[in-house]
C-alpha cells in the first residue's frame, strides 16, 4: 500500500540563538477604538522574534490541516540546538493543538548566550529517525496477513526553520542530510520495527528580520536524488512567514481557497445598520471540481488571483445568498468536505462559524454577468463540523428531460429513442483483461464497432423508411449488424427480404412517416423502391464477413431492376431520397419567404419540381453532390452549353433570361449608338 508523501509531516525547529531576535514587524498592542482621551500616553509598538513568528506560523499550519483532515494526516514537531527535542509521536492522541501548545511552552525561547553547539543538524537526524518510525495506520497495514504487507511505502516531509549564512551552507546541509538518509534506510532494513523511507522532501525556509535581505538563493522544487528532493525558499519573518505556510498548506495537501463575499453583519458600534464583510475558507479542492468543469469560473471572472503579503494567491470568489429554509437535507448534493477559515480568529469568521454551528445554512451562488443566479455551493454543520457541500449545477437524472421544440430534429415523437437506447447497450464499455493471442486492443475494437455502426443511422423516423417497417424486417436490422453470422442469423435475414418482397406483390401499403406536404404523397411503387435503397446501403455498410455478403447477394436478386439507370446505391443518395419525403425537416422550411419569391419566376411545370427542391434533407450533404430525381427544366440551349457549369451558374443564367425577357428598354436609348456622352459641351465656347 503507497501512502501519500503528505501522510507524515515534520517540522523542525531552529532553537538557536539566532531566532531570539527581532523580526522587526511593529505591531500596534494599544489600540483605541474611540477618541483618544489626553493626557494617556500609548503603548510603544511591539515586534515578536524570529521564533515566535516561526512557531506560530507552523502552528496555524497544524490547525489548517487538523481542521480538514482529522485523521491520517499526521505532524511531528522537533527543536534543534545543542541537541534535539521530540515533541509528539505519530500516536494519534498526541496529534492536537492542545498537546503541542503544552510542549511548545516547557520548551521556552532560545537561549541568549552563544552556544557553539547548537546546530539544525540535530533537529533533521532525528526528523529522519522519526520518518523510519511506522505510524500506526502503516503498522496495522505491514502486521496484517495480506499479500500487500510487505508492500507497504514509506514516504513523507520534513520543514525546516532555520537561519544560514550562505549557499555553502546551504548545500552541507543537504548533503548531510542526503548521507544521513541513505544511512538510516541501511538500519531500517535490517529492522523489523523500523521502514525505510522510499522517498522524502526536504523544504529548507530561510527565516530573517523583515529589514535585512537575503543571504541565499531561492530554489523550487529540485530532486537530488530518488529518494530525496529539496525545495529552499527565502521568507521574511512576521505576516510573510504566516502568508507562505498558507500557500504551501494549499499545495501539500491539495487545498483550495473559496471568498465567501457579502455576508450582512451589523456594526458593533451601530447595532442598527450593516456592512458586508469577507471571509476566506480553506477545503479540498474537490469542491470546485464541478464548477471548474461548467466553464463558468473563467468566463464570469469567478475565479481570481491576487496578491497577499508579496505572494500570488489563488482564490474562488462566491456570494453570500439569503437560506430560503432552515432544512439542509433536501438540497441536491454531490459531495461535502470539511473547511477552515483562514483567518480563525478575526470578527466576520467567527461570527459565520457560530451562525452555522447553531444549524443554520448558507447558500453561496457564482456571481454572473448576466443571467439568473446559480447555486454551487452550501455552508452547514454536521456533528460539530462544519462543511461546504457542492450542489448539482446541472439538470438532475430525476428530473424529466427538457422538451425539444420543433427545429432540425423535429417533434419529441419522431426521435428515435428506444432504439438510440439500444444502441448504447450494445456499444456500453466495460473493463476487459485483453487476452493473450488477440493482437487488437479491446478499446481500439470498439471504436471500429462504434465507427461502423454510425456510418448510417437515422436520428428521427422522419428519415428513415425501413426502420419505420421493423414488424417486416425487423430480424434482418437486428442481425446484420453483428460482426459474425451463423447459419440461422443468414436464414432470418433472408426470411426479412423475402417478407418484404411478399409485401411488395400483395401491394400491401409500407408504414410510412407523416409529412406535411400538400397534396398526394409519393405512390406506393416510390415508397417500396426508397425502402429497397435504403435496405441496401444499410446492408453494405455492414458487409465484412462472406455471411453478409450473401445475404446482399440475396437481397439484389430479389429487388426489382433499377428501371432509372442507377447503380449500387450509396449512403449520401439514400439520405437525399429519403429527405425528400420530411420537408419539415429542411432548411428550406426557415427561408418560406425567399421561396416564394424565387417560385414566381417558374413556370407551371416548374413550380411541381419546387416542392421536390425544398425537400433535401439538412444532413450535410452537399447540394451540388447529391441531386433530386426531378432537375429543374432548362432549355436545350441553356443544357448544351453549360459543359462544367455548376448549379449556381446555371441558375443564374436562368434568371437572367427571364429578366431579359420581361425588361423593357428605355426610349431614350433604342435608337442610340451606344453610351450617351454626358455634358458634351462642357468645355467648349458655346457652354460658357
Amino acid at each position: 500500500m503507497t501512502f501519500p508523501v503528505s501522510h507524515k509531516t515534520i517540522f523542525v525547529l531552529d532553537h538557536g540563538p539566532n531566532f531570539l531576535g527581532s523580526c522587526y514587524q511593529n505591531m500596534e498592542f494599544d489600540i483605541f477604538t474611540k477618541t483618544r482621551q489626553p493626557g494617556i500616553i500609548p503603548l510603544a509598538p511591539l515586534s515578536k522574534s524570529l521564533w515566535t513568528c516561526s512557531v506560530e506560523a507552523a502552528i496555524e499550519y497544524c490547525r489548517i490541516v487538523w481542521d480538514i483532515f482529522p485523521t491520517e494526516k499526521l505532524i511531528r514537531f522537533i527543536v534543534s540546538d545543542s541537541e534535539s527535542l521530540t515533541l509528539n509521536t505519530w500516536a494519534q492522541d498526541q496529534q492536537n493543538l492542545s498537546h503541542l501548545m503544552g510542549a511548545l511552552a516547557q520548551v521556552g525561547p532560545p537561549e541568549n548566550a552563544g552556544n557553539k553547539d547548537c546546530n539544525v543538524m540535530h533537529g533533521l537526524n532525528a526528523a529522519i529517525e522519526a520518518l523510519c518510525e511506522c505510524s500506526e495506520i502503516q503498522h496495522e497495514k505491514r502486521t496484517s496477513m495480506t499479500e500487500s504487507a510487505g508492500k507497504v511505502v514509506n514516504r513523507g516531509r520534513v520543514i525546516c526553520f532555520t537561519n544560514v549564512k550562505s549557499d555553502l551552507e546551504v548545500n552541507s546541509l543537504v548533503e548531510c542530510f542526503q548521507s544521513a538518509l541513505v544511512e538510516h534506510n541501511k538500519l531500517a532494513s535490517s529492522s523489523d520495527s523500523l521502514m525505510a523511507v522510499q522517498h522524502c522532501e526536504l523544504i529548507l525556509m530561510h527565516v530573517y528580520p523583515v529589514n535585512k535581505e537575503s543571504c541565499i538563493a531561492s530554489q523550487n522544487k529540485k530532486v537530488i536524488s530518488p529518494i530525496l528532493s529539496i525545495e529552499i525558499h527565502n521568507v521574511k519573518s512576521g505576516r510573510n512567514l504566516a502568508a507562505k505556510l498558507g500557500i504551501l498548506v494549499q499545495q501539500h495537501y491539495n487545498l483550495a481557497s473559496t471568498t465567501v463575499t457579502g455576508i450582512p453583519m451589523k456594526e458593533e458600534q451601530n447595532a442598527s445598520s450593516s456592512a458586508n464583510y469577507d471571509v476566506e475558507l480553506l477545503h479540498p479542492v474537490a469542491a470546485h471540481a464541478e464548477v471548474f468543469k461548467t466553464g463558468v469560473v473563467n468566463a464570469e471572472g469567478v475565479h481570481i488571483t491576487t496578491v497577499k503579503e508579496g505572494q500570488l494567491y489563488e482564490t474562488v470568489t462566491l456570494k453570500w445568498c439569503t437560506p430560503r429554509s432552515s432544512s439542509v437535507e433536501l438540497q441536491y448534493c454531490t459531495s461535502s468536505f470539511r473547511i477552515t477559515p483562514v483567518d480563525v480568529n478575526n470578527r466576520p469568521s467567527s461570527c459565520l462559524t457560530n451562525f452555522l454551528l447553531n444549524g443554520r445554512a448558507v447558500m453561496l451562488e457564482m456571481p454572473r454577468k448576466s443571467g439568473s443566479k446559480v447555486l454551487s455551493h452550501m455552508l452547514a454543520s454536521h456533528g460539530g463540523e462544519i462543511f461546504i457541500h457542492t450542489l448539482g449545477t446541472g439538470r438532475s437524472i430525476l428530473e424529466d428531460p427538457p422538451s425539444i421544440s420543433e427545429g432540425c430534429g423535429g417533434r419529441v415523437t419522431d426521435y428515435r429513442i428506444n432504439d438510440f437506447g439500444d444502441f448504447m447497450k450494445q456499444n456500453r464499455l466495460v473493463p476487459h483483461y485483453p487476452k493473450k493471442e488477440r493482437i487488437e486492443i479491446p478499446i481500439e475494437a470498439a471504436k471500429k464497432k462504434l465507427t461502423r455502426l454510425t456510418q448510417y443511422w437515422p436520428l428521427v423516423f422522419s428519415h428513415t423508411t425501413i426502420f419505420n417497417n421493423a414488424s417486416q424486417i425487423g430480424p434482418l436490422l437486428q442481425l446484420i449488424t453483428k460482426e459474425t453470422l451463423d447459419t440461422n442469423d443468414v436464414t432470418e435475414c433472408k426470411k426479412s427480404i423475402y417478407n418484404l418482397v411478399s409485401s411488395e406483390n400483395k401491394g400491401l401499403p409500407l408504414n410510412v412517416p407523416t409529412t406535411s406536404t400538400r397534396g398526394k404523397g409519393p405512390k406506393r411503387e416510390e415508397h417500396y423502391r426508397l425502402a429497397w435503397n435504403e435496405l441496401e446501403a444499410f446492408v453494405r455498410c455492414h458487409c465484412t464477413t462472406a455471411e453478409h455478403q450473401s445475404v446482399l447477394e440475396c437481397l439484389l436478386e430479389c429487388r426489382k431492376p433499377n428501371t432509372d439507370g442507377e447503380g449500387s446505391t450509396s449512403i449520401a443518395s439514400v439520405k437525399v431520397q429519403l429527405g425528400a419525403q420530411s420537408p419539415s425537416h429542411s432548411p428550406s422550411k426557415r427561408n418560406g419567404k425567399d421561396d416564394k419569391e424565387f417560385s414566381k419566376s417558374f413556370d407551371s411545370d416548374d413550380g411541381k419540381d419546387s416542392d421536390r427542391k425544398r425537400s433535401f434533407d439538412d444532413s450535410g450533404d452537399s447540394f451540388n453532390k447529391f441531386r433530386p430525381a426531378k432537375k429543374l427544366k432548362l432549355s436545350a440551349d441553356a443544357i448544351k452549353s453549360s459543359g462544367n457549369k455548376s448549379l449556381l451558374s446555371l441558375w443564374t443564367d436562368r434568371i437572367t433570361s427571364e429578366h431579359e425577357k420581361r425588361f423593357v428598354e428605355f426610349t431614350g436609348r433604342v435608337n442610340g449608338n451606344g453610351p450617351a456622352k454626358l455634358y458634351p459641351n462642357l468645355k467648349s465656347e458655346a457652354g460658357k
